[in-house]
């Protein structure tokens, strides 16, 4: 098998998705940083989040869609076509609450027969790293990035009443690394205020915000 490793997963991410979908390739690029940076909190793991972080839009890259719901699509993608590690597999597939979305699509079965979910400590920081990366690949508070989904969204797609039902898992998975954070004294880099631009393709970045505290405001 071939060396399946972080340098891999952001190579391959790269690949699949900088000329087709650049600013889907910054997201990623944003997601498998933030996820370099918990690796004080993963130990043995850090690495496996790592690559999942970089791959886990890979099912976006419109030479990979299958059944068009990109946690399945791009599972399914890196384990027929690269053979990668089953855990590696069922992160991606069920990156940031995607279970709910698949209800909604009608795929749950498909999901949960072919990447049964495991090891929810890795779905949460996954989800973290994913939920708290603008569509830049820029650090942003989840609060902003749900907001900022909806806006470019709007009210009547698919995507903003998933979003809907999805924040409280979301925001559960987040305050949960949150929380893992704040024991271990991890400060996972800068974050920014994120405005949807009226062009749904582009978002602003407002205000730098400086170093997460290590004691995160909500957690007070």
């Amino acid at each position: 098998m071939k060396d399946i490793n972080i340098a891999w997963a952001r190579e391959l991410a790269r690949k699949t998705l900088q000329d087709a979908l650049p600013r889907r390739w910054e997201h990623s690029l944003g997601v498998g940083r933030r996820a370099e940076q918990l690796a004080p909190i993963l130990g043995k793991d850090a690495e496996l989040l790592a690559m999942s972080a970089y791959l886990h839009d890979i099912g976006y890259a419109p030479d990979l869609v299958d059944v068009g719901f990109h946690p399945i699509d791009g599972a399914r993608y890196l384990r027929d076509v690269h053979g990668a590690d089953e855990l590696l597999c069922k992160l991606v597939a069920h990156h940031t609450c995607a279970e709910i979305e698949a209800g909604d699509r009608g795929l749950l079965d498909i999901l949960e027969s072919e990447f049964p979910k495991r090891r929810t400590d890795l779905v949460q920081a996954l989800t973290y790293c994913d939920m708290t990366t603008s569509p830049d690949g820029v650090p942003v508070e989840a609060v902003d990035r749900l907001a900022e989904i909806r806006q470019r969204y709007g009210p009547d797609d698919l995507v903003t009443a998933t979003i809907a039902k999805a924040t409280p898992c979301i925001m559960s998975a987040v305050r949960a690394v949150e929380l893992r954070m704040v024991s271990a004294d991890v400060r996972p880099g800068f974050t920014a205020e994120v405005v949807a631009d009226a062009q749904p393709h582009r978002t602003i970045h407002r205000i730098a915000l400086g170093l997460v505290p290590a004691y995160p405001a909500h957690l007070a």
